[in-house]
């Protein structure tokens, strides 16, 4: 199976366990005398089969992870990576975004607002990290589906 596959169906039981979830909720109680819409023993059962193959797939996912490497860089290297980029681009959206914000005198009496920073400077260094990123995460993906799950 390849590592892509994996991800893929890790993915696909983390949706269906959060729905068990719900489910069981739902059918934890009922009125004296009435049947739950779903038996919550085949529920918790339906669950059980869910976590143990989960757990399987997250530790074969996170080995292979370790063991794969592009460059001198581990795929584990690549995704701590993309996500501590990903983190600072968002931040720096959001400080460009308040830095480059407007406001508007009526009159030449009012305090003028100026930006703290040189937002075209930091514009193009955020582009560059947008450009790491897309880069990592493209290696990453690749990564993902050239390799054989361990």
């Amino acid at each position: 199976m390849k590592l892509a596959t994996a991800l893929s169906e890790r993915a696909d039981l983390q949706r269906r366990i959060i729905s068990l979830r719900h489910r069981l909720n739902n059918n934890a109680k009922v009125q004296e005398g009435e049947q739950p819409a779903e038996n919550p023993e085949e529920l918790l059962k339906e669950l059980d089969g869910c976590l143990i193959r989960l757990e399987e797939l997250v530790a074969r996912i996170n080995k292979t992870n370790n063991a794969t490497k592009s460059g001198e860089l581990t795929i584990t290297d690549m995704i701590a990576k993309r996500d501590s980029l990903k983190e600072r681009i968002g931040i720096m959206r959001d400080f460009l975004d308040a830095s480059s914000d407007k406001v508007s005198r009526y009159s030449k009496t009012e305090i003028k607002v100026c930006s703290t920073v040189n937002v075209a400077e930091l514009q193009k260094e955020l582009d560059s990290w947008s450009k790491k990123f897309r880069e990592t995460d493209e290696k990453i993906q690749e990564l993902n589906w050239l390799t054989e799950l361990i």
